[in-house]
């Protein structure tokens, strides 16, 4: 039997970024992430099992489905925004997105070679559960947003593992409150800069009240290019790195997919300036965008409620671009904290030919940034 974990569960305690003597800045939400931005749901489905040598279709399999909902179970479309820092991956959907300023489904995240099944997992979720335009009922077609990263270090990538109930079991147990990280859904299977990586996210609460949020699959980096809060920490961490498998020392670069929520009033150009930020954010940690990472992101708001509606004028709220600044900096702070979140609450996991990535080791990262 695969095992399952859902986003019901308690969070794990290895640690979060908060627990350690890192100088982050900016207020977060009361869970600090993305589901204090309110109606932004969560789930996920991880999928681990076997052990040993790889045989194709039987694992060892070490990979999952996460998913995001912007409204909830609702049809509700909401305004987003693309922005790719590195193209090297796949995210569905980003067409339509761009040309129409909507995001009408949710974003479900998972392994490279899981996209086509998940995206047509969605199209039959939705249909099932009626979210879509009852406008549209009679000629509905949907393009779902899915993205990847390549997990087949640590999984059986080509066995093709994730299954549409997998997909359909993400979106349904899908909840506000606390979210599960580190090796999770479609994280379970993730390195970030040599150490075992996955789902990470965090929050901000801007003045005035309004709240970002960020939850990212991290799956990117070099080991000597980690940084935290400056501290060279890959260069000071330069043993327990992965072991054997063919991959060298934890230099192979992959890729990260960035989900930012907020619940300003902010119209698809703006996000776009938002989703332009997470990069900083990435960059804070020691990414490079490398040649061979898939860096995308997307960007939405909650605001404008029925924006998307086909009969009638709308009449929307926007910020100004004056008021944009503290926005833009939480993207940041949210993006690097969200990673780390992502590294510290990782365990290590030994995956197919008993390739083992350790986890960071919290301790020792604690040493570092001691003042």
């Amino acid at each position: 039997m695969k095992k399952r974990r859902t986003n019901s569960k308690k969070p794990p305690t290895r640690g979060r970024a908060r627990d350690f003597p890192i100088p982050l800045v900016g207020t977060t939400g009361p869970l600090n992430a993305i589901t204090d931005v309110q109606g932004v749901e969560v789930g996920h489905v991880t999928l681990i099992e076997g052990e040993g040598r790889l045989v194709v279709g039987r694992g060892p399999v070490r990979t999952g489905v996460t998913a995001v909902l912007p409204r909830g179970k609702t049809y509700d479309p909401v305004f987003a925004a693309i922005f790719s820092f590195n193209g090297n991956g796949e995210m569905t959907g980003t067409h339509w997105v761009e040309e129409s300023g909507f995001l009408e489904t949710p974003v479900v995240l998972t392994n490279t070679h899981s996209v086509g099944v998940a995206r047509d997992a969605v199209v039959a979720w939705q249909l099932e559960h009626r979210l879509y335009d009852p406008l549209a009922s009679g000629h509905w077609w949907s393009c779902p947003v899915v993205a990847e990263t390549y997990d087949g270090v640590l999984n059986d990538i080509n066995g093709f593992h994730v299954k549409p109930q997998h997909v359909h079991a993400a979106l349904n147990e899908a909840r506000s409150g606390p979210v599960v990280e580190g090796n999770v859904g479609g994280g379970t299977g993730m390195i970030c800069y040599g150490f075992k990586g996955g789902i990470g996210t965090a929050s901000r609460v801007l003045p005035g009240g309004h709240t970002l949020g960020a939850l990212v699959q991290a799956n990117f980096g070099r080991r000597g290019l980690l940084t935290i809060a400056g501290v060279p920490v890959g260069q000071e961490i330069g043993d327990l790195l992965p072991e054997e498998g063919s991959p060298s020392s934890g230099e192979k670069d992959g890729s990260i997919i960035v989900v930012l929520a907020v619940d300003a009033p902010l119209l698809p150009h703006q996000l776009k300036r938002l989703a332009r930020r997470a990069p900083l954010g990435i960059a804070r940690t020691g990414g490079i965008g490398a040649n061979t990472s898939g860096d995308l992101i997307i960007a939405f708001s909650t605001a404008n409620p029925g924006a998307a509606g086909r009969i009638g004028s709308k009449t929307l709220q926007m910020l100004p671009n004056d008021s944009l600044d503290p926005f833009l900096e939480a993207a940041i702070q949210a993006t690097e904290e969200a990673i780390l979140n992502a590294l510290l609450a990782a365990e290590t996991m030994v995956g197919v030919n008993r390739y083992k990535v350790y986890n960071l080791p919290n301790e020792r990262l604690g040493d570092l940034l001691a003042p």
